[in-house]
């Protein structure tokens, strides 16, 4: 396969993972902010901060207020990373390689573009968009399910999986950070009301919460911190996308799992082992947000690889 095609057909997988994760990422401030108290609702600066765009942000907004961060990671076509300029990309992307994917996947991205495209046109209101962001997170289901009922099990279908999987785990890996980050309560709340709606949000936010209750009968830190980290079923999981994306990439390149060619390998790989092997005690005494950060800036490092030894050198 020519690098420009892999180039285009793993970056369109990415961007449309990425829009309807940042809807999830979204929809935890927003849940959180309409059912608790009011003096838990001061978190869209920090929601800016999660993002790494901070500077980004201060230089074109006046304040972090709840429309201004909700209209930035939504609508906000001079940002790259909003849910509507992910969309766009994915879409342009996906027309130079028409002739590759599925007649059926350019339908489906066509409407879930369209889609967000005209909310944008509306007055915009962060607090009446909870259906807007569920939208959005079925059609990138929708999307993937098409992706997965329509395209042949080659190269093409590899590369969209390796996308979709690394931006999976990062952006799974953003939300549970979020709880830490932006959401954890003070002292006297742990395990109060307030702190379960807390942590059953960000489980929503992943679609994680009955699968979640199947495994667990309380609601707690650690728990939830191993079930999105370290469980090897659920398909939210980081350990879960990881595994996957290394299968996809050895599934390209013909090495057997239990070897390593090159470095996308290697990177893919050596995470992959230290989630296998890890300990959920261990993260948490470490602290969760530091264990996060090490974990996404090894999820950059093989992004990284995985350009350098696949995609087309222009991007």
């Amino acid at each position: 396969m020519l690098s420009r095609v892999a180039d285009a057909i793993y970056w369109m997988s990415r961007y449309v993972e990425r829009a309807e994760n940042v809807a999830r990422f979204v929809d935890v401030n927003l849940n959180l902010m309409l059912d608790t108290p009011v003096h838990h609702r001061s978190g869209w600066e920090s929601l800016v901060l999660t993002t790494g765009d901070q500077k980004w942000f201060e230089a074109h907004y006046d304040r972090a207020n709840s429309s201004n961060v909700g209209w930035f990671l939504t609508f906000d076509q001079s940002y790259p990373n909003s849910i509507l300029s992910s969309l766009t990309a994915a879409r342009q992307n996906a027309r130079t390689v028409r002739e590759v994917i599925s007649r059926e996947m350019w339908q489906q991205l066509n409407e879930f573009y369209l889609m967000v495209k005209e909310a944008s046109r509306h007055p915009f209101s962060i607090e009446e968009m909870s259906e807007f962001y569920n939208r959005v997170k079925l059609m990138g289901i929708h999307y993937e399910g098409v992706t997965n009922a329509t395209l042949s099990r080659g190269d093409a279908w590899s590369f969209a999986r390796v996308g979709r999987h690394l931006e999976r785990a990062d952006k799974t890996s953003r939300i549970l950070d979020v709880k830490y980050y932006l959401l954890l309560p003070t002292i006297t709340e742990i395990g109060s009301t307030i702190d379960q709606m807390g942590w059953n949000a960000l489980l929503n936010s992943a679609s994680a919460l009955q699968m979640y209750r199947q495994l667990y009968h309380t609601t707690t830190p650690q728990n939830v911190a191993s079930f999105l980290l370290l469980n090897r079923q659920f398909p939210r999981s980081i350990l879960y996308c990881v595994a996957e994306a290394q299968k996809s990439i050895h599934s390209i390149t013909g090495t057997p799992l239990s070897g390593c060619a090159n470095e996308a390998e290697r990177f893919i790989g050596s995470i992959q082992a230290e989630l296998n092997y890890t300990r959920i005690d261990v993260v948490m005494e470490v602290g969760l947000h530091e264990y996060i950060d090490k974990l996404q800036l090894a999820l950059n490092d093989a992004g990284a690889a995985i350009a350098d030894e696949f995609l087309a050198p222009s991007r």
